[in-house]
């Protein structure tokens, strides 16, 4: 709690309530400012300062008048006054400089309808947090800083309450410019090449975030930095490694921070010194018997150097980043090998201890004596059983000692120890030459020669990729050729007719696919290979390829069609207009589920099933299902037989009276089912049956007639087979289709249309 105190009636006192400085406050914030009336401190004064959010009240001290802060009591009637503007500003501007004085003043505008006292309560924000409190019936109050620091920078508000009324000030930004110098502190002041100096700069009274960059600074080279962020502290520390050429390093440090979308810098902390020592001399590399020797020279490299403590010292000889040899806790390194061309190039010696390194370089330069072999051959493709000859030679020099060579994946097979290798060759010679020359043991080897040795390509064999020679109509047939025996690279070639169709280059085999298979394609398919034996071309046979013609138009008939006697024959006829031979019929029947009741292969376009017995569970709807080859099923409409008691008909030659009664149902179709006239009351006598020339392909003609012609004319129409079958009447003609017989008597059913 804050005490507030009003002092007894001293004349040279105005009275003044006054907020006491306390560890913490009613608002829970640590280090609020004192506020004093006339420049005197009364924070000794007693009595305590109760504030609630409608009042303050003073309590004195026994003897002395209570007096109340309470706006509404201070007042006898007919004192108003009314808030004109508060205002805060800060003296000696709004920036200013780090560790300058600054004042935040609170300034409140009041109007009274009289002269009369009235007390302030004044309080000054921070960045929202409370920073000053005073009570006081001054119309201003100031919060002083003596030295203002960065983390001063803020937004700055003020509010005044008087009698029951309060009102607060704009905003204010202030910006103290400027922070406070950083120190350095280096953690040795001597270190040995190859360790790390430890720094850690420090920003006094600055508040994070902040920035920290540190230098490194050498003479005659531009500066290393390295930045570090702080969230949550005012120093950091990093660590430089000391490198080889290190002598006398200075190191120093400067701090950021970032203010409404700026930086604020400090200046530059002091500079720290570091020496540093060598912990061993850089190496000496010297080659003997010189830097430039010949071929077949024995080389001799040695690195050395002085250490000054010899424990963890290690030397490497290194050429082309390749380590060639290396010692440890030792002085001296020595190498030796037979100089060749490849050793010519640059060595280099590294000394390690620690995180120190240094190195030398040196350059080798190695003479050729003698240039690399050649090898030629007789020739590079040949068939097999041929001759061929290797020769192996170097330009203008002839003392050497000469092999022949052949490659091979587990090492090199040697053939021969003098210049010329000469062999009879097989298809298993194929394969990479070299040659090797050797002078004062130096061996070099030959570009590699390429022998390519052919067997002959035996006759092609062509054959469908599927097995069967044959396609089905309106799919791509796809053919594989294949020699059994040659030398790759293979080439073949695939013929329709004597028309080449396709050229490919293969090990083995190659295929071609052809999408334009006609129904009446009668050319012969052929193909042949060749490689690059002397033999040529070898062709195969001809294949011939059976087009298959998949179904189409599947139809199914009955005589009797619709309602046949119980105990009756019915004789089922199923067709297709089209497809290859043989073709596989199927005839079901609808019931709770399809029942197969018939099922037979032909070679035709049509077959027939008698149903020798109808029963009344033979009723129902009946389709037939065809298919070949190109296994496609193609389904006939339905037709519906009712199986009913037995009828009275009339016998003999003439037309049964009524028989043409049905009508008859057509489909769409070739096969389909035709609705007749009625000719219930017609009187037709036929007289002479004339029947068109047969065509084997055709389908029989269409099921559910009802033929009232003598039994032995109606069998002649019906082995006919005809399409269309035309019957010649004295009065009316009329065209019948006819596509099974069914026998009532001495009659049999046709379906007239």
């Amino acid at each position: 709690m804050s005490s507030c105190t009003q002092l007894a009636q001293p004349s040279s006192w105005s009275s003044t309530c006054l907020l006491v400085n306390r560890k913490t406050d009613f608002f829970g914030e640590s280090q609020v400012h004192t506020a004093t009336a006339e420049g005197k401190d009364l924070a000794g004064a007693s009595g305590l300062f109760h504030k609630t959010r409608e009042n303050m009240e003073l309590d004195s001290p026994p003897g002395r008048p209570a007096v109340s802060c309470k706006g509404s009591e201070l007042y006898t009637q007919g004192r108003v006054f009314t808030f004109n503007t508060v205002e805060i500003n800060v003296q000696p501007s709004v920036k200013v400089k780090n560790g300058a004085p600054m004042s935040i003043i609170c300034h409140a505008d009041i109007s009274k309808s009289a002269d009369f006292q009235l007390k302030h309560n004044f309080t000054i924000f921070k960045d929202g947090k409370l920073v000053f409190m005073a009570v006081s019936d001054k119309d201003d109050a100031r919060y002083e800083v003596p030295m203002a620091r960065s983390s001063d920078t803020g937004e700055y508000e003020c509010t005044v309450e008087a009698g029951g009324k309060t009102k607060s000030s704009n905003s204010l930004h202030v910006w103290v410019t400027g922070m406070t110098k950083p120190i350095l502190t280096a953690e040795k002041k001597e270190v040995l090449e190859g360790e790390v100096v430890k720094l850690r700069c420090e920003l006094p009274e600055e508040v994070p975030p902040l920035y920290f960059y540190f230098r490194k600074i050498k003479m005659n080279s531009t500066p290393k930095e390295k930045y570090v962020f702080e969230a949550y502290k005012n120093y950091s520390e990093v660590e430089f490694s000391v490198e080889e050429g290190d002598n006398i390093l200075q190191f120093d440090c400067f701090g950021k921070r970032h203010v409404q979308r700026e930086f604020d810098s400090s200046e530059h902390s002091n500079k720290t010194l570091v020496t540093v020592r060598e912990p061993f001399i850089k190496p000496t590399l010297s080659v003997k018997p010189s830097r430039n020797i010949t071929e077949g020279d024995r080389i001799q490299l040695e690195c050395s150097t002085v250490v000054a403590r010899m424990r963890d010292i290690e030397i490497i000889l290194q050429k082309n980043k390749t380590i060639l040899n290396s010692v440890r806790d030792e002085k001296v390194l020595k190498y030796s090998a037979v100089a060749t061309l490849e050793d010519s190039g640059e060595y280099l010696c590294k000394v390690e201890q620690g995180r120190a390194s240094k190195s030398t370089k040196v350059n080798v330069v190695v003479s050729e004596l003698f240039p690399k072999p050649t090898l030629a051959a007789s020739m590079n493709k040949l068939d097999e059983n041929r001759e061929l000859t290797l020769s192996c030679s170097i330009s203008g020099f002839q003392r050497a000692k000469f092999s022949v060579l052949r490659r091979n994946s587990n090492g090199d097979v040697l053939l021969e120890t003098s210049r010329n290798l000469t062999m009879r060759v097989s298809v298993n010679d194929t394969g990479s030459y070299i040659c090797k020359a050797e002078v004062k043991g130096i061996v070099k080897e030959s570009k590699p020669i390429r022998i390519n040795v052919y067997a002959p390509v035996s006759k092609p064999t062509l054959s469908v990729v599927s097995g069967l020679p044959e396609v089905v109509l309106g799919k791509p047939l796809q053919l594989i050729c294949r020699s059994a025996r040659g030398t790759p690279p293979i080439t073949f070639k695939f013929y329709k007719g004597n028309v080449t169709k396709e050229t490919v280059t293969n090990d083995t085999y190659a295929t071609f696919l052809d999408e334009n298979v006609g129904q009446n394609d009668k050319k012969g398919y052929k193909c042949d290979a060749r490689n690059n034996h002397s033999s040529g071309v070898k062709t195969s046979n001809i294949l011939n390829v059976t087009v298959v013609v998949p179904i189409r138009n599947a139809s199914l008939g009955s005589i009797p069609y619709g309602e046949v006697e119980e105990g009756s024959e019915t004789a089922f006829l199923c067709s297709v207009k089209e497809g290859s031979w043989p073709i596989h019929f199927r005839i079901f029947r609808k019931a709770d589920r399809d029942v197969l009741v018939f099922e037979q292969s032909e070679h035709a376009d049509r077959v027939m099933w008698r149903k020798g017995t109808m029963s009344r569970q033979d009723t129902g709807t009946y389709y037939c299902m065809a298919s070949n080859r190109a296994n496609v099923d193609v389904k006939s409409h339905p037709i519906t037989i009712s199986a009913k008691g037995p009828s009275m008909e009339m016998s003999g030659p003439a037309l049964a009276t009524n028989s043409t009664s049905e009508k008859l149902a057509r489909q769409h179709n070739d096969g389909d089912y035709y609705s007749g006239p009625d000719l219930e009351s017609a009187e037709v006598e036929y007289t002479e049956v004339e029947v068109s020339t047969l065509d084997p392909h055709k389908a029989l003609l269409p099921l559910g007639s009802s033929c009232g012609l003598a039994l032995s004319t109606c069998m002649r129409l019906y082995r006919a087979g005809l399409p269309a079958g035309t019957l010649s009447r004295r009065q009316p003609a009329v065209n019948l289709h006819v596509i099974e017989p069914k026998f009532t008597g001495s009659h049999l059913k046709l379906a007239t249309g």
